[in-house]
């Protein structure tokens, strides 16, 4: 996946802890058989082997979180053992880490863009 060099110094490997989320998420759909969209399993997927992942795919981690935030007032959102379908959808793209961490990399990268300029 080519970056642009302005982004060279940009760490854009998800940590361990997103990694875990997003395993958490797939084994959740996989016993509830809910939850996620196919592009969510691809990003748990991703986020769970922890791919480099593009400056595209980092926005579109943004944007999910943003849209999705009111599925954390569903009945059974953080619950394990009968998780609402917004719950499962929220691990497979890292949980509230995966927001806090796609969200400092998009900042990174709009800071790197304003120097560009």
């Amino acid at each position: 996946m080519s970056r642009p060099k302005k982004y060279s110094d940009i760490d854009f490997r998800p940590p361990q802890e997103i990694a875990d989320l997003a395993a958490k998420g797939l084994e959740l759909r996989k016993q509830h058989g809910r939850g996620g969209t196919e592009v969510g399993v691809a990003r748990a997927r991703d986020l769970k082997n922890r791919e480099n992942l593009s400056p595209e795919t980092i926005e579109r981690m943004v944007s999910y979180f943003a849209r999705h935030e009111v599925d954390k007032k569903a009945t059974d959102f953080g619950n394990d053992e009968d998780p609402s379908a917004g719950y499962v959808a929220w691990l497979l793209w890292g949980g509230d880490p995966g927001r806090e961490w796609a969200e400092r990399v998009k900042e990174q990268m709009e800071e790197k863009d304003a120097a560009a300029e």
